[in-house]
């Protein structure tokens, strides 16, 4: 196992021509440990204030992803043990610091669809499925018939009061499991090895190979993955209403409701690992627009699966 550092100056000036695969690699994990600390940093200094307590979250888990992708991708070049353990590490905080902006989000977007129903905000123009694709998560809006602007008040404050006080536990409880995983020594142990990150990358000898030769097999791998998943992907199905089974057999249970998502989660997986690869070429340069755009509609699918399930 060997300890590189690289000119990150020099990797963004010329990219991965002439460079080692792991001078290129080092570069790219090196910029989000740096990412890393200036977020927790900032974390560290918001205080009270909320706004910037979430910038700084949301600072830290983009490249607590980056860099798991990174490590994961790109595993032959790196020392495997120390690379695993990273990753996961990184993935339990990730995930924990995850949860409180999602219990918000889901109850923001709840709370408003409940308003459109009972007619106390306007209800936007219903999307065509044809401009959706064939992601579920988009799901259009129905279009506003049958009760007239009002009828639903009663039942949608009900269900929004039980919706906030069921949510608003949750935020509270991810809250409280945030700022114990911040002050915990599992949380100060992974920040340690980032700052060693920031400076150091432990790889294998085949980061000694010229980077044009061995960083497309690692990449190329994630490609295949995501396509082979995209492949799988029930798109007869997704050309139907969503749980459009719970019209004749009655309200889908949560585990059916889970299996028609389940691919669409695994393939937003996959695509994000997939862009995570391509940055690693190209440092500091502009997302490729087409995946970036599957990506954001993925997430969307993501977030209306998860409100769906805190409705049922």
């Amino acid at each position: 196992m060997q300890h590189h550092e690289v000119d990150t100056d020099r990797l963004t000036a010329s990219g991965p021509d002439g460079l080692t695969a792991g001078e290129v690699l080092a570069g790219y994990l090196h910029s989000h440990a740096g990412d890393f600390l200036r977020g927790l940093r900032l974390y560290g200094e918001s205080g009270a204030d909320t706004a910037a307590a979430d910038s700084a979250a949301l600072a830290l888990r983009g490249a607590a992803r980056r860099i798991g992708g990174g490590l994961h991708t790109f595993r032959p070049l790196l020392d495997p043990g120390w690379a695993d353990q990273l990753r996961t590490e990184l993935g339990w905080l990730s995930g924990t610091l995850a949860q409180e902006h999602a219990c918000t989000a889901r109850l923001h977007r709840l709370v408003g669809a409940l308003a459109r129903l009972s007619g106390a905000a306007p209800v936007p123009v219903a999307v065509p499925a044809s401009a959706l694709g064939s992601v579920p998560g988009a799901r259009p809006e129905a279009e506003p018939g049958g009760p007239p602007p009002g009828t639903l008040t009663v039942g949608a404050s009900r269900a929004g009061a039980l919706l906030e006080r069921q949510l608003t536990l949750a935020r509270t409880r991810a809250h409280s499991a945030a700022l114990q995983a911040l002050g915990s020594s599992r949380f100060h142990a992974v920040a340690d090895a980032v700052a060693v990150l920031a400076s150091e990358v432990p790889l294998a000898p085949l980061a000694s190979a010229p980077a044009v030769e061995v960083l497309a097999g690692p990449g190329d791998a994630t490609e295949r993955q995501l396509l082979d998943a995209v492949a799988a992907l029930p798109l007869a199905r997704a050309a139907h209403p969503y749980n459009a089974e719970a019209l004749v057999h009655g309200l889908a249970t949560s585990s059916e409701g889970e299996a028609q998502d389940a691919p669409w989660h695994h393939v937003r997986q996959l695509l994000r690992l997939h862009r995570y690869a391509q940055e690693v070429w190209c440092p500091g340069g502009a997302p490729d627009p087409v995946l970036l755009g599957a990506g954001q509609a993925l997430d969307r699918h993501r977030d209306a699966a998860e409100a769906a399930a805190a409705a049922a």
